[in-house]
């Protein structure tokens, strides 16, 4: 109910297997699948996808490179009121140690529906990661999005807010708020955390006069952290990380956990 299956399982009851509450055998058996030529995607909570499954995912689906999906909600802080122990806060991090991982993260509706097209397509094994509640529209219908490639939503040159997923509808708010004072701001959804994009963050370096990452993330390994890499390799610019400090979450409103 809550991962919205339920329609899909009613319209396509021969493409669905439901293993209940047993993460660990889901992924085993989308691994099956897959060494049969099918595209599984398996779908629970991020925080759940990423911890109880992650020795399966490293063992039988990236060790491997299997062509398997793991398409998770309620990422980050979005599970708010349920608490630290369903806020995935450190999947991102988790997934980009593991070698053959590609990490996704749309950032609405629009982008998740182009996003999840073009997983199908890409071979070797992909993590989407969704959030629970609706968030605003950014992208439309008519956008495409290619995984491995930046989208530079605002031109700018004098600081760079790059962000993904649910809180890049707030980058777009602190980058109209920053217009309206005088600062040109240079607005980068940085969807695709594993292959990251290196060549968005080299012309923002040598572009603009410093980048801010901003992420519903454990700042620790995630979409900071990898930007910083680049930073630091490159000798860089002024460099901010912004996101969720090393501590967990708790029970709280989602825009409260976000202040």
């Amino acid at each position: 109910k809550s991962c919205k299956t339920v329609p899909f399982s009613q319209q396509y009851p021969n493409q669905h297997v439901n293993v209940g509450i047993a993460e660990q055998n889901a992924l085993g058996v989308a691994a099956g699948l897959a060494t049969t030529g099918k595209i599984p995607y398996v779908t629970t909570y991020a925080v759940f996808g990423s911890m109880r499954m992650l020795e399966q995912i490293r063992q039988e689906v990236c060790y491997t490179k299997l062509n398997v999906k793991i398409a998770c909600s309620h990422g980050g802080f979005t599970p708010a009121n349920d608490g630290a122990s369903h806020q995935g806060i450190e999947d991102l991090g988790l997934f980009r140690t593991i070698p053959n991982m590609t990490i996704v993260a749309p950032a609405d509706y629009d982008s998740a529906f182009k996003l999840v097209k073009a997983a199908a397509k890409y071979d070797g094994p992909v993590y989407l990661r969704f959030t629970r509640d609706a968030v605003p529209s950014i992208y439309s219908c008519d956008d495409e999005l290619e995984i491995g490639k930046a989208v530079e939503l605002n031109k700018g040159n004098d600081v760079t807010i790059v962000c993904n997923g649910d809180i890049l509808s707030k980058g777009v708010l602190a980058a109209q708020q920053l217009e309206k004072e005088g600062v040109s701001v240079r607005l980068i959804d940085m969807h695709t955390i594993k292959p990251l994009d290196k060549e968005a963050i080299l012309k923002a370096i040598s572009e603009t006069k410093g980048i801010v990452t901003v992420e519903d993330h454990n700042i620790i390994n995630g979409l900071g952290s990898a930007v910083a890499e680049i930073v630091a390799e490159t000798g860089g610019c002024k460099f901010k990380r912004i996101g969720i400090q090393d501590q967990f979450g708790e029970s709280a409103p989602y825009e409260h956990l976000l202040e």
